[in-house]
């Protein structure tokens, strides 16, 4: 491996950092995109059996918003009818779609980064092919009209251009597949936020009265 990059010359050193960089990525939104973390299948039906006849106490509702986002989105609004049980509907409603929107975001975090990497790699691919072939040119010269050049300076822009071409695919590819799925991931969570605490606020409204 170490020979190829030392033979594809320093246009490839940035594949090479956008290659650690994208792997990093990848095992993060792994580790930070279980569903464990964002929205445990039971925890809706445990935050409407804990409520129903009443809010329940902070600390409990403190462990709720520890559990994982969907348990940030449930807490805000115990906490909305703990610090006015007289709020709106609408109050209410804009207190967990705030939270809501910050979840997003630390959902979505990383992802614009992925898909710049998916989106650069060829070009910078395509930028080592572009000095191959200027060492390729390079080398050649005319001597009475016919063309001759350095075989090793040829064969070591042919290799510059080819290295680069293929590992700036080698990096784009998983980029953009991964990329693909945490997003597609991260839209299924956001729809099942949104349907539960959609939920969760009739719960409330009815719990208010």
């Amino acid at each position: 491996m170490l020979s190829i990059i030392q033979a594809a010359g320093w246009p490839i050193w940035p594949l090479v950092a956008c290659s650690i960089l994208a792997l990093a990525l990848v095992i993060e939104r792994f580790i930070s995109l279980k569903t464990a973390k964002i929205a445990p299948p039971k925890l809706l039906d445990e935050a409407l059996a804990v409520s129903r006849s009443s809010v329940p106490a902070p600390d409990v509702v403190r462990q709720l918003e520890q559990n994982s986002a969907l348990g940030e989105v449930l807490a805000s609004g115990f906490r909305a009818l703990n610090s006015d049980p007289r709020c709106s509907d609408v109050d209410l409603r804009a207190t967990m779609e705030s939270t809501g929107r910050a979840v997003a975001h630390r959902l979505e975090r990383y992802l614009s980064a992925l898909a710049t990497i998916a989106s650069a790699a060829p070009l910078l691919g395509l930028l080592g092919t572009v000095i191959g072939m200027i060492e390729i040119f390079g080398s050649q010269s005319g001597t009475g009209g016919a063309a001759t050049g350095n075989p090793a300076q040829l064969a070591h822009g042919i290799s510059i251009a080819l290295y680069n071409t293929a590992f700036g695919l080698i990096v784009a590819i998983p980029s953009l597949i991964f990329w693909r799925y945490f997003r597609g991931r991260v839209d299924g969570y956001l729809l099942t936020l949104e349907l539960s605490a959609e939920r969760f606020v009739r719960h409330l409204n009815q719990l208010r009265k």
